[in-house]
């Protein structure tokens, strides 16, 4: 019992982080795009990865065009940068699941008007 009560902190854990760090104009944007494109829920869970891979090409890119920064691959060697899309991923989950549950809401008013 300890160690599932363990298993649901850490998704727990998972989820509020992720959904902190979505919760920016950037994540905001992309999950909005991903619920806009989203025809099934069973396909959120390949456009949540999606989002991530949008969101890690975002994050290299914009210092880059905007500052003409140095351009730099992500840290993918470490397991904290892995940490960080895990907890992304879940972030993504959970905002494009709200979105897309909203546009279905809205939907079926419309066609229902």
């Amino acid at each position: 019992m300890d160690a599932l009560q363990n298993l649901w902190n850490d998704i727990a854990n998972y989820g509020e982080a992720g959904f902190y760090r979505i919760n920016a104009v950037q994540g905001l944007l992309i999950a909005i795009g991903a619920a806009y494109f989203l025809h099934r829920w069973t396909g959120v869970f390949a456009m949540a990865i999606g989002a991530v891979l949008v969101h890690v090409i975002l994050d290299v890119m914009i210092p880059v065009l905007a500052n003409s920064a140095e351009f730099k691959l992500p840290p993918i060697v470490e397991a904290d940068y892995w940490r960080y899309l895990l907890t992304l991923y879940v972030g993504y989950l959970i905002v494009i699941t709200v979105f897309y549950a909203i546009k279905r809401m809205v939907l079926q008013r419309g066609a229902h008007a």
